[in-house]
C-alpha cells in the first residue's frame, strides 16, 4: 500500500469511529484525530513520504516494530507508547484498520467510564478479522 493509500484507508476508518474528531492544531500540515479530546492518530508528511501515527500498547508496539519493517517509534512522540507507520509492501488495508481502532480503543479506555462513546472492551469485536492475539503478535 503506497502512503496516499494509507492515509486515506487510517483517515476514513477514523471518522468512522464513535466520537472521533479531525482537528489542525498544529497547522493545515498536520491532522489530528481526537476522542473526547485526546489525541489518538496523527497524519502528516516528512520528506514527502505520508506517515501514519498511532498509539499503541508498549508491548506490542515492541512487537509491531520487529514484525513490520514500515513500523517504526512514534514520529515526535513517547517512542514507547506511539508508532509510526508509513506505506509499503506488508501493509494492508486490514492491518492499518486495526491499528487505528486499537489506537482509538486504548485511547477511549483510558477515559472516565461516563466519558467514553464505546466500551472499548467489546467494540468491534463481532466485525474484527484478525485480532492482534489472532495474528500472534501478543503472543
Amino acid at each position: 500500500m503506497d502512503g496516499e493509500t494509507l492515509q486515506k484507508t487510517a483517515a476514513d476508518c477514523a471518522e468512522e469511529l464513535p466520537g472521533a474528531g479531525l482537528e489542525h492544531p498544529f497547522g493545515p500540515e498536520w491532522e489530528v484525530y481526537k476522542v473526547r479530546g485526546k489525541v489518538f492518530m496523527l497524519m502528516t508528511q516528512v520528506t514527502g513520504e505520508p506517515m501514519v501515527i498511532l498509539k499503541s500498547a508498549p508491548d506490542e508496539a515492541t512487537v509491531l516494530r520487529h514484525e513490520y519493517a514500515e513500523i517504526t517509534p512514534g514520529y515526535h512522540m513517547n517512542k514507547k507508547h506511539w508508532i509510526t507507520l508509513e506505506g509499503g509492501n506488508t501493509v494492508d488495508e486490514t492491518l492499518v484498520k486495526e491499528l487505528v481502532t486499537d489506537s482509538y480503543l486504548l485511547v477511549v479506555s483510558g477515559l472516565a467510564k461516563s466519558k467514553q462513546p464505546v466500551d472499548p472492551h467489546t467494540y468491534g469485536l463481532r466485525g474484527r478479522s484478525r485480532s492482534p492475539r489472532s495474528r500472534g503478535r501478543l503472543g
